[in-house]
């Protein structure tokens, strides 16, 4: 049998956030699979309320990898992110003629999983072109550009044959 590598998985929850946990499902599809950075970034241009909580367990996961993994923050990945239901807190609302109105005020539990990138230790392809090749290409590109003044000759050209 081949000896199998345990990949580390540190997890961080808050629980009882008052904010139901369909609503923070929607923020938290958006950093599933990504990287730390990646994900912070995106709740940090998320305009809902649910992406302020989720950022704060985010912090607290990648915390705990640090303090108790020894891993560096930046490596890992979002493995799982899930909102599970709370506890919902019923409340009354009074209407017309003595009715009543029910309110739910719903709270989740927020969890967030990271784990050890799988591309962490390759070496990103590169994409911009070698100094050398950028030189040697651009007074090509500039040959073969049309100049303006051409047009501007050809429109001078219809003025005065037009008059």
């Amino acid at each position: 049998m081949a000896a199998t590598v345990d990949k580390v998985q540190v997890r961080a929850q808050a629980k009882w956030v008052g904010i139901s946990a369909r609503k923070a499902r929607v923020v938290l599809e958006h950093i599933r699979g990504r990287t730390v950075p990646e994900a912070r970034t995106v709740l940090a241009f998320t305009q809902r309320a649910a992406a302020h909580e989720i950022e704060k367990v985010l912090r607290s996961a990648v915390a705990n990898a640090e303090a108790n993994h020894g891993l560096i923050g930046d490596e890992l990945v979002v493995a799982a992110a899930y909102a599970d239901e709370g506890p919902t807190l019923k409340r009354w609302r009074a209407r017309a003629r003595g009715r009543v109105n029910r309110i739910r005020k719903r709270s989740c539990h927020i969890t967030v999983v990271l784990g050890e990138n799988p591309r962490a230790g390759q070496v990103p392809p590169r994409r911009a072109a070698t100094p050398a090749q950028a030189e040697a290409s651009a007074p090509a590109e500039t040959a073969e550009k049309p100049k303006r003044r051409a047009a501007a000759k050809k429109k001078t050209e219809k003025k005065e044959a037009a008059v």
